[in-house]
């Protein structure tokens, strides 16, 4: 393809885990792939931002999104098993994480100031980890992992 950069900028990920791919004025699009950090048995904690939504489309693969209700301390969880091509505003203030397939792509839209500095996380309880590494169970049985 012979366009100039200044009329398109092409960018992929194909690495582990989230990386951005285009910062442009205050939003940020990233690229989230699998990483063991993220398989539900790992997973210890959960992160809300306290200044954006924060979007997420899947691709490829699977994903589901966990959610926690609560301020201070992580109440009940919920999950979500994304759906491709549809986004998920997780609203401001929303504990959650995630868990994907070997083969997920996950797009993701935030502010691009979002950071640790306004993400605070939360450690989950070893009851939490066991629910997520269940309801993973329950709704991905019979699922082939690539």
């Amino acid at each position: 393809m012979n366009v100039h950069e200044s009329l398109l900028e092409i960018r992929q990920y194909d690495g582990l885990g989230y990386r951005p791919i285009v910062d442009y004025g205050a939003w940020r699009v990233a690229i989230l792939r699998y990483h063991p950090e993220l398989e539900p048995q790992a997973i210890n904690s959960v992160q809300r931002h306290d200044e954006t939504d924060e979007v997420f489309v899947l691709l490829e693969g699977r994903c589901i999104l966990f959610l926690g209700d609560g301020d201070a301390e992580i109440g009940t969880l919920h999950a979500v098993d994304m759906q491709p091509l549809q986004a998920y505003n997780v609203k401001k203030h929303a504990w959650h994480t995630h868990t994907l397939s070997r083969d997920a792509v996950v797009l993701i839209v935030e502010n691009r100031d979002t950071s640790n500095v306004n993400s605070p996380t939360r450690p989950i309880q070893p009851d939490h980890t066991a629910w997520l590494t269940a309801e993973t169970e329950r709704l991905w049985s019979g699922m082939a992992q690539p």
